[in-house]
């Protein structure tokens, strides 16, 4: 995984390489850029339940943060190691400053 950040602690976007590449048409997805998403991103879903890394509630967010853009139906196919890379990512984005800070040291 690649981190873009303007300073350690505020990741604004980060690269996830996948395992097991998406397949859409004659096109392969072999890695995800997920943008840091704004309030909006986050509406209708417990965030909670984004910490929690809860399939459904991810099933929401990251079509409306991934580029190239996913769908749910996209999501609900990944590989399961794939989806936990995607949730961390998604968590870590969540996390308080000062915790994103240490998530950064550690990497």
């Amino acid at each position: 995984m690649t981190t873009n950040t303007t300073t350690a602690a505020k990741i604004e976007s980060v690269v996830v390489e996948l395992d097991e590449p998406l397949t859409r048409g004659n096109t392969q997805i072999t890695e995800l850029t997920l943008r840091r998403p704004k309030s909006g991103a986050l509406r209708g879903v417990s965030l909670m339940d984004l910490m929690n890394m809860n399939v459904s509630a991810l099933q929401v967010v990251l079509p409306r943060i991934s580029e190239p853009t996913l769908t749910q139906f996209d999501v609900a196919n990944m590989d399961p190691a794939d989806l936990i890379k995607c949730g961390m990512e998604v968590s870590v984005f969540l996390a308080p400053k000062a915790d994103r800070a240490l998530v950064s040291q550690s990497k």
